[in-house]
């Protein structure tokens, strides 16, 4: 089956992402993959507290990915599967989709203003030639009824 990996972050384009990622799947009869990345620690010599606040953050990713995979089911009948990764976040993308060939795209919200489309996006469309798939980039700022126009 074919999935769309789609970026599960604290960032407002994120839900057009997830929306896009989950109606495109219900449309194509595909799966969808939702992939959290946890950041290094920035005080490893702090082990224990480290470890306790990478547990707190894979608690709130569950949370938060409970939230959405209800949404997709409910509303668009999708089942999503999560995948929680630690390391740099455009890195950890990269090596998802080199380690799941059932992805079949990656879907990425655009974030709104002046700074730009945001950190991932930049990092990577620059190396968009090299992925194996295809990205698909979804403006933060859509509403929800273009959104299901487009897909």
């Amino acid at each position: 089956m074919r999935k769309f990996l789609v970026v599960l972050d604290d960032s407002r384009e994120c839900l057009n992402a997830m929306r896009f990622a989950a109606m495109r799947a219900a449309h194509t009869q595909a799966g969808v993959e939702i992939l959290a990345v946890i950041p290094p620690e920035e005080f490893n010599h702090w082990i224990g507290v480290g470890d306790i606040m990478r547990e707190e953050q894979r608690e709130r990713i569950e949370a938060h990915f409970q939230v959405f995979a209800k949404w997709m089911r409910d509303k668009q009948g999708v089942d999503p599967e999560l995948v929680i990764r630690e390391g740099e976040p455009a890195d950890e993308i990269i090596a998802q989709v080199q380690a799941d060939p059932d992805v079949g795209v990656l879907v990425l919200g655009a974030a709104t203003g002046k700074k730009g489309p945001g950190p991932l996006v930049t990092q990577l469309t620059k190396t968009a030639g090299s992925l194996p798939i295809p990205i698909t980039i979804v403006p933060g700022d859509l509403s929800k009824e273009r959104l299901e126009a487009i897909t």
